[in-house]
């Protein structure tokens, strides 16, 4: 009795929407902080024998695209000729992995109070109004952690293109040499972070209601208004005695006999 006690304010929106918090936060840093992705392409060289049909480049968070390299043939004999990447979006990746931990670490913190100390946060409204501050400011930073990666993970697509890549091989700009692509990187899971990243947005932003209504602030403006005393029933009794009147009471005020009439002045 006493553990479903405990555990009986995961089942309101308030323990809810934190454990999907939870969930949700793991899904987004861990799809762009174990991202590894591979491009190929192939240079055809005028002579054959100088051709490299399997050119590999690997690339992987954080993304410092300038320090990924490849060897391309020259189309000039066996030397080959080295070519880095163009970008650095580390920045931008790192920003919403770092977010993303530590929204998991204090989702962690937050369910443990929940699930143990529920009394304790409740107690002068402290842990409500310290939670409300938290869960506005994480709010805050996917916001703007989702909107840069998205931001980054574009120009990353644009500088891991291998049509953009093959610009960089001088060999490809030699007439009779020819250049293709073989192998596109996959992006599914990087797509997939941003999308967490911004159901994270929406479930912090919408947690900031179930926050705010246990600071109790909003108590005062929600009390129902005092029921309004209702006018007593009237007596019967009094009722009977205003609407029966005596008939004669009328008629007694309308008729006095006249003692000085003249059958009664003889004597």
């Amino acid at each position: 009795m006493v553990a479903q006690g405990q555990f009986r304010v995961l089942k309101v929106p308030l323990g809810f929407i934190k454990a999907l918090e939870w969930f949700f936060a793991i899904f987004a840093f861990s799809t762009c902080g174990s991202y590894s992705g591979m491009l190929r392409m192939a240079v055809e060289c005028k002579n054959r024998t100088e051709s490299d049909l399997s050119i590999k480049v690997e690339f992987e968070y954080p993304f410092r695209l300038h320090q990924v390299y490849f060897d391309a043939p020259t189309c000039k004999g066996e030397n080959k000729e080295r070519f880095f990447l163009v970008g650095d979006y580390s920045s931008s990746a790192e920003f919403f992995v770092t977010i993303g931990v530590f929204a998991f670490l204090y989702s962690t913190a937050a369910l443990s109070i929940y699930v143990f100390f529920f009394e304790k946060y409740k107690e002068n409204n402290k842990g409500p109004l310290i939670d409300l501050g938290v869960t506005g400011v994480f709010a805050f930073m996917w916001l703007v952690s989702s909107a840069a990666w998205a931001k980054g993970l574009s120009d990353v697509k644009t500088a891991t293109d291998p049509d953009k890549v093959i610009t960089l091989i001088s060999a490809c700009d030699e007439e009779g040499n020819r250049c293709r692509e073989v192998h596109d990187p996959v992006m599914s899971g990087l797509n997939t972070s941003v999308a967490f990243g911004f159901i994270n947005l929406i479930l912090w932003v919408g947690n900031l209601w179930f926050v705010f209504k246990e600071t109790g602030i909003i108590a005062p403006f929600m009390r129902a208004p005092p029921p309004q005393e209702k006018p007593a029933a009237p007596d019967a009794y009094s009722q009977q005695g205003a609407y029966e009147q005596d008939p004669y009471a009328s008629n007694q005020g309308g008729y006095q006999p006249d003692y000085n009439q003249q059958g009664y002045n003889q004597v």
